[in-house]
C-alpha cells in the first residue's frame, strides 16, 4: 500500500506506470511459456514460426549443426550463429518464466500479492526487472531497517512517509515511540531508526531503482587515476587521470581498465550528479509540506548514498563488463573460426621448425599423410659453425624426403630462424621450396597433452610441438582441434573475460567448423570425431577401435554397429562423416542417408546414376547439369523442400567438396623482409594474424606484426575490423610509420585505396 502511495497516488499523471521500454502495463502481454518464441523472434528479427520450429527441433534432443544442414525447411534455413541465439534466449527466457513462478508463489505465501503487483512481474521481461519487482518482498540478512522494525518503529516511519503532520516538531511525535527496553531511548534514535526503515524500503523501490539505473548508464562517468609506484604502471599510463562516458566506452577500454584495477595500478571512479539524483527521488515523494519534511530528506539522502549508489555503481561496472566480455568473446569466435577454415596446403612434405634459443630449433618431417619421416634439433642462432652444420643437416633433409614447404612457428627465435631459412632458400636457388610463419599457439599444450603422447610416443615433447607446427599448415582444422580452444591465441584480453562463457563459445565456434568442412571417417583422430555432432568422447574412441579391429568403414550403415551410437546419434552425426572410395559415393558426400532415396530420384532426373559420382570423367557433365537445373521446380515434381533439394544438387556438382577450398590459400614466402628494408609508403604484402575491436595485426614478414588500426581500414567507416577482414585474409598494405625503438608498425589500406585512384 505504501508503494503505490509512493508512486502512485503521488503522481501527477496518475494514469498507468511504465515498463523498461515506455509501454504501460495496460498494454503488456503477460510473458507465458506460449509467449518465448514471439518474443525471440521479435528480437532476433525472424519468424515466430521459424522459432517453433527450432524450439521443438532443440527439445527433441537435436544438434544445432545438424540443424543447420539438415532441417532448413522447418528452420527457413537459419544459419547456425542464429540457432545458437534462438537457444541461449530460449534458456534465459525459459528460467525468466521459471524465476516469475517462484516469485509469485513467495509473495502469494506473504499474503502480500495483489493483481497490480502479479500484472508486473508477469509482464517483466528482463529477471533485473524481475529481482526488482521482488527486492521489497525478499528474506533479508539482518539490517539496519529490520532491526528498527523490531524496535516498533514502523508506524513512525509510515506517518514521516505520509507527512500529514503540520503541527508540533518531528521530536514532539517521535516521543510516543520512546523505549528504553527496546533500545530506542529517546526522540532522535526513534527518528534515526525510522529514517533507516524509509532509507531501505525507498531505494528498494523497483521504479526507483529502474530510472536511475538508466540514469547511471546514460549520464555516469568514468574516472581512472594511475598509481605510478605500482608494478607495471607503465603499461596503463595512458589511463592516468582519464575519463569518459560509460555509455560512449569501447569494450578492449573497458576490459584494460578492469585489468589495471585488479593489479592495483588503477582506481577507478564513477562521476554522476549525485544531488540532482537525490532531488528527483524527493520531487517524487514529497506532498506537502510537514513537521517530518527535514526528516524525509535526511532519509533520502542517507538511503541513496548508503544503499543505492554503491548497487548502482557495482551494476553499471558489472554491466560494462559483461557487455565488454560478450563481445570479446564474440570477437574470439569469428577470429578462432576463420583460423580454423583456413585452407589446407594438402599434399606438401613439410619441415616443421619449433625455434629456441637456448635448446635450439627442433624439427620434424612430415610427409602428405601426416606421418613423421625425421627429427631432431638444429643450433640456427649460436656459432656460425652451428649455423653450418644446420645448413647441411635441413639441406640433406630436403633432399632425401623431398621437402616442398617449411612451416616456421613464430615464437621466440622466430625471426632468427625465419633468417636462417630464407638465406638457405636463396643459397641453394630452391625453386619449389617455400616457407611460411605459422601461428603456434597452442602446440606447447598440445606437446604435453595425453593425446599428443597417445598420437606420437616415441617423440619426446619438443618434438611433438614441432610435429604440430609442421601438420597444422597441411591440415589447420584436424590439428588445431586437438588443442584446448582457450589456447589459441587470437583475440583480445583472453584472460580477463569470463572463461567459461569463453570455453563454451569457443567450443561451439569449433563444433560448427567441423561439421562445416565434414571429416573422413576412415582417418579422422579421436579428437576430431569427437567434434561430429551426436558423437562424444567416448564414442569417438569407439568408432576407432571399431575401425581398428575390423578395417577401414565401407559404408555408413555401418556406424549403427559401434558400441554406444545409437539411432539417435546416428541421425545426427552420419551426414558429417565422409567416406571416400566406400560401397556408396553418396557416402563421400554431405548428403544425409535419410535423402539417399531423394538424391537418386534427383540423379535419374538428371539422367544419371550414382555410380557417375565417383568418375571423374562424368563429373564436369554432371555438374554442368546441375547448374542448369532450377531446384524449385526440381522440387515441385519430387515433392521435396527446395533447401534440401537445392543442397543435393552442389553435393551432386562436387562430391566430396571441401569448402575450405574456395578462400585464399596461405601466404609462403622465399625471402625475408627486414625492418631496415621498411620506408613510409612502402607497400607489402601480409596475413592477418588477429583482429581485435580496435584493429588487425599482419603478419609482413617481419618479427613483430604491424598494426591496421581500424581508422586505416577504408575511407569509409568501418564500424568494426570484422566487417572488413577475417583471420588468415593475404592482403596488400602501406606501411605509414615506424617506430623501431617501440617495435612497432602501423599499416594501411585507406591509403593503399587513395593510391590505386590516383593511378
Amino acid at each position: 500500500v505504501l508503494c503505490r502511495l509512493i508512486f502512485c497516488d503521488f503522481c501527477t499523471a496518475k494514469k498507468s506506470c511504465y515498463n523498461d521500454d515506455g509501454i504501460t502495463r495496460e498494454r503488456l502481454d503477460v510473458m507465458r511459456i506460449s509467449d518465448i518464441p514471439a518474443s525471440i523472434a521479435k528480437e532476433l528479427s525472424i519468424r515466430p514460426k521459424q522459432v517453433e520450429a527450432v524450439i521443438a527441433l532443440l527439445d527433441e534432443g537435436n544438434t544445432i549443426p545438424f540443424i543447420a544442414r539438415y532441417r532448413k525447411e522447418a528452420t527457413g534455413s537459419l544459419e547456425d550463429e542464429v540457432l545458437r541465439r534462438v537457444e541461449e534466449r530460449l534458456t534465459y527466457l525459459r528460467s525468466l518464466v521459471k524465476r516469475q513462478e517462484e516469485i509469485l508463489t513467495r509473495i502469494e505465501e506473504q499474503g502480500k500479492l495483489n493483481e497490480e503487483l502479479r500484472t508486473a512481474i508477469e509482464a517483466a521481461e528482463k529477471l533485473q526487472t524481475l529481482e526488482d519487482l521482488y527486492r521489497p518482498y525478499k528474506q533479508k540478512k539482518r539490517t539496519r531497517a529490520s532491526v528498527a522494525r523490531e524496535r516498533g518503529l514502523a508506524p513512525l516511519a509510515d506517518a514521516i512517509l505520509l507527512q500529514r503532520e503540520t503541527t508540533g516538531s518531528a521530536e514532539e511525535y517521535a516521543a510516543a515511540f520512546v523505549n528504553p527496553s527496546a533500545d530506542v531511548p529517546s526522540p532522535a534514535d526513534a527518528l534515526a531508526g525510522a529514517r533507516d526503515i524509509l532509507a531501505e524500503q525507498i531505494m528498494d523501490e523497483a521504479e526507483v531503482r529502474r530510472t536511475l539505473r538508466d540514469v547511471y548508464r546514460r549520464t555516469a562517468v568514468l574516472e581512472t587515476s594511475l598509481d605510478h609506484t605500482a608494478e607495471g604502471a607503465d603499461t596503463f599510463a595512458m589511463y592516468d587521470g582519464y575519463r569518459e562516458p560509460a555509455r560512449t566506452l569501447p569494450s578492449h577500454r573497458i576490459l584494460a581498465i578492469n585489468r589495471g584495477e585488479k593489479k592495483g595500478c588503477l582506481t577507478v571512479h564513477i562521476s554522476i550528479d549525485h544531488e540532482e539524483n537525490i532531488a528527483w527521488i524527493s520531487r517524487r515523494i514529497h506532498r506537502r509540506p510537514s513537521i517530518f519534511t527535514a526528516e524525509l530528506r535526511a532519509a533520502i539522502e542517507d538511503g541513496y548514498k548508503r544503499l543505492l549508489v554503491p548497487a548502482l555503481e557495482r551494476e553499471l561496472r558489472a554491466d560494462l563488463t559483461a557487455q565488454a566480455e560478450e563481445k570479446a568473446i564474440r570477437i574470439f569466435g569469428h577470429n578462432l573460426r576463420q583460423l580454423l577454415l583456413q585452407p589446407p596446403l594438402a599434399g606438401h612434405t613439410v619441415l616443421g621448425l619449433d625455434p629456441g634459443y637456448r635448446t635450439g630449433c627442433k624439427m620434424a618431417v612430415v610427409d602428405a599423410t601426416g606421418n613423421v619421416r625425421a627429427s631432431g634439433v638444429i643450433q640456427v642462432t649460436q656459432s656460425d659453425s652451428a649455423r653450418a652444420a644446420a645448413a647441411k643437416t635441413v639441406e640433406r633433409l630436403v633432399a632425401e624426403h623431398g621437402i616442398t614447404l617449411i612451416s616456421i612457428g613464430n615464437g621466440t627465435a622466430s625471426y632468427e630462424t625465419e633468417q636462417f631459412v630464407a638465406a638457405l632458400i636463396r643459397t641453394n636457388k630452391w625453386k619449389n621450396v617455400h616457407y611460411l610463419i605459422t601461428n603456434e599457439a597452442g602446440a606447447s599444450v598440445y606437446s604435453a597433452s595425453a593425446l599428443a603422447k597417445e598420437e606420437l610416443p616415441d617423440y619426446d615433447v619438443t618434438i611433438r610441438g614441432a610435429v604440430s607446427i609442421a601438420r597444422r599448415v597441411q591440415d589447420p582444422l584436424a590439428e588445431l582441434v586437438k588443442i584446448d580452444p582457450q589456447a589459441i591465441g587470437v583475440g583480445q584480453y583472453q584472460h580477463d573475460v569470463s572463461q567459461k562463457e569463453l570455453k563454451e563459445t569457443l567450443d561451439a565456434t569449433v563444433e560448427d567448423a567441423v561439421n562445416h568442412v565434414g571429416v573422413d571417417l576412415n582417418t579422422a583422430s579421436p579428437a576430431l570425431l569427437g567434434r561430429i555432432a551426436g558423437i562424444n568422447t567416448t564414442v569417438a574412441k569407439n568408432i576407432v577401435a571399431y575401425r581398428n579391429k575390423y578395417g577401414r568403414f565401407k559404408n555408413r550403415s555401418a556406424l549403427h554397429d559401434v558400441a554406444r551410437l545409437g539411432d539417435a546419434a546416428f541421425t545426427q552425426c552420419a551426414g558429417f562423416l565422409r567416406i571416400h572410395d566406400g560401397e556408396t559415393p553418396l557416402d563421400g558426400t554431405a548428403i544425409h542417408p535419410e535423402s539417399y532415396t531423394l538424391a537418386r530420384s534427383i540423379l535419374a532426373e538428371l539422367g544419371a546414376a550414382e555410380s557417375d559420382l565417383s568418375d571423374r570423367t562424368k563429373l564436369p557433365a554432371l555438374a554442368q547439369k546441375t547448374a542448369h537445373t532450377s531446384p524449385q521446380a526440381l522440387a515441385e515434381k519430387l515433392h521435396a523442400g527446395i533447401p534440401t533439394v537445392t543442397d543435393i544438387l552442389k553435393a551432386i556438382a562436387r562430391p566430396g567438396r571441401d569448402p575450405r577450398e574456395d578462400l585464399p590459400a596461405p601466404l609462403t614466402r622465399q625471402n625475408i623482409v627486414k625492418l631496415s628494408d621498411l620506408a613510409v609508403g612502402t607497400i607489402m604484402r601480409g596475413t592477418v594474424r588477429n583482429i581485435t575491436d580496435f584493429g588487425a595485426f599482419i603478419d609482413i614478414g617481419l618479427k613483430q606484426a604491424g598494426l591496421l588500426h581500424i581508422s586505416e581500414m577504408s575511407r569509409r567507416r568501418v564500424k568494426h575490423p570484422l566487417d572488413v577482414l577475417s583471420v588468415g585474409d593475404t592482403l596488400d598494405v602501406m606501411v605509414i610509420s615506424l617506430d623501431e625503438e617501440r617495435g612497432r608498425i602501423g599499416l594501411s589500406l585507406k591509403r593503399m585505396e587513395k593510391e590505386k585512384k590516383n593511378a
